[in-house]
């Protein structure tokens, strides 16, 4: 019987990954999705949108954007909302949420598979384009220590090869923890374009999950910069550098001071 029940759950996995992949099934979640997030982030919030020029042109796949990371969800609906309204020729703002008739979908984002599964908007969203990953250094709150999930890496070069991916190399959402090695070797092996994004205030507006106010009125800035030069045969510990640094999570912008965050 836990065979069959096996095959099941390797049947019903596999018809939700082809789901997936229809853009009309994505685009009615982002929807959804969009409608339910954009209150918190453009009318009880104050969103300042910079750097959304750096988008412009693109390619459509082999696209890795790069941020700190605040909140479990927040942040990457926000940048799905901005992405939206650049395909629809808003640069730097959002202004009315037009755009999700025609939401911008050839994106996926990496998220922990234990935080995705978190309420019924969070599911929905997970299908709308996650690639879940299991953490290699915590899981379910406890301390662990194991080797990178090939399949979980093969998720991400895959994903590459048709779209953007959005990441978060700290893989927490404690400022400056240090970056995961995992992040440096996808660069690595796949050469993509990276735009490092700078994000704040998310943490102090929402809980950790993104989803629930924790105070109205709070500035919000996302701040996409110009991608990297980046020599990918260098040391995947000298890309790991590169990046955190562009993300402003590195320790020389810890020792300054720099955008404090808690």
């Amino acid at each position: 019987m836990s065979y069959i029940a096996h095959l099941t759950n390797g049947f019903d996995m596999k018809l939700w990954e082809r789901i997936k992949r229809i853009k009309i099934f994505r685009s009615v979640i982002y929807g959804v999705v969009g409608l339910f997030s954009y209150p918190g982030l453009a009318l009880f919030n104050r969103i300042d949108i910079q750097g959304t020029e750096n988008l412009e042109h693109l390619p459509k796949k082999n696209v890795l954007f790069v941020s700190n990371h605040q909140t479990y969800f927040g942040d990457v609906i926000a940048f799905v909302h901005i992405f939206c309204a650049v395909k629809w020729g808003k640069y730097n703002k959002l202004g009315i949420p037009y755009y999700l008739l025609n939401p911008f979908t050839n994106v996926y984002f990496v998220a922990a598979e234990e935080t995705m599964n978190s309420n019924w908007l969070t599911r929905l969203f997970k299908l709308g384009g996650a690639l879940t990953v299991k953490r290699t250094w915590r899981a379910e709150g406890q301390d662990v220590k194991r080797d990178r999930d090939v399949v979980d890496t093969q998720k991400i070069d895959k994903a590459l090869k048709k779209s953007w991916v959005i990441t978060f190399p700290q893989g927490t959402t404690k400022p400056f923890a240090p970056g995961r090695k995992g992040t440096a070797y996808i660069i690595k092996n796949n050469h993509p374009i990276v735009v490092p994004v700078v994000i704040n205030g998310f943490w102090r507006a929402f809980t950790k999950k993104g989803l629930t106010f924790k105070k109205v009125g709070t500035p919000l800035t996302v701040r996409f910069k110009a991608p990297l030069e980046i020599n990918y045969d260098a040391p995947v510990e000298e890309i790991l550098e590169q990046v955190m640094d562009a993300i402003e999570q590195s320790k020389s912008f810890m020792l300054k001071g720099a955008h404090h965050q808690q």
